[in-house]
């Protein structure tokens, strides 16, 4: 199956590069350095610019890399991330609709939640995985460790608070993977165009995830 896949995928790379652009130039490029550091899950959010090209151009040039949407805030956004080929979803909330028809199509579709009731409601229904957002203002890890013995088997990808520094203690901590915007991006970074200087970032950072060693998750 597709989504399982997409799970197997998941635990390999460990991390979903979340790209939000203001224009479509912009965010070609950043993609490309991202997939040429090492990473081979890219979340284009639906607040980037003119995100449906975004999608079908990293899937067109780069067809080994799982390209996704996030910021899924309504019908129309997922009836056009949908249309535009994306192989997976983030929404910071749960819509039961986007999982119905996400099941249909074996597309995975990974809602938004924070509290224990929200995050077995989602898993419940259906969802492949959960993601905690935002997890930083819930405690960041602490939290993330608090919630996992009574939540063994439900794949989560805290988001919202996860940074360079302490991504690997989340995904020691239980944490199938992590999602990663500003961290991986920054801004000072951009405006310099310091482009060699980004991808050597992104590299150190996607090597230390793929060498260590975590335990497989359970699901």
């Amino acid at each position: 199956m597709f989504t399982e896949s997409w799970l197997q995928a998941l635990q390999q790379y460990r991390v979903v590069a979340v790209l939000r652009s203001p224009s479509l130039e912009l965010g070609v490029h950043l993609a490309e350095i991202a997939i040429a550091a090492g990473m081979g899950m890219i979340e284009i959010t639906w607040n980037s610019d003119q995100p449906s090209l975004l999608v079908q151009h990293i899937r067109a040039t780069f067809p080994h890399c799982w390209v996704g949407a996030g910021t899924l805030l309504t019908e129309s956004h997922w009836e056009e991330a949908i249309a535009s080929g994306i192989q997976f979803g983030f929404s910071p909330h749960f819509n039961p609709r986007f999982l119905q028809q996400a099941k249909r199509l074996d597309l995975p579709y990974i809602p938004g939640a924070l509290t224990p009731s929200e995050i077995v409601a989602a898993w419940q229904a259906g969802s492949p995985c959960v993601k905690v957002f935002p997890i930083g203002a819930m405690g960041g890890v602490s939290y993330l460790r608090a919630i996992r013995p009574p939540l063994p088997d439900i794949p989560l990808i805290p988001t919202g608070g996860v940074t360079l520094d302490n991504a690997l203690s989340f995904i020691e901590a239980g944490a199938i993977a992590v999602g990663l915007s500003g961290q991986l991006f920054p801004p000072d970074l951009i405006n310099a165009q310091a482009w060699n200087s980004l991808q050597q970032r992104l590299q150190l950072f996607q090597t230390r995830l793929m060498l260590h060693s975590f335990p497989s998750r359970r699901r």
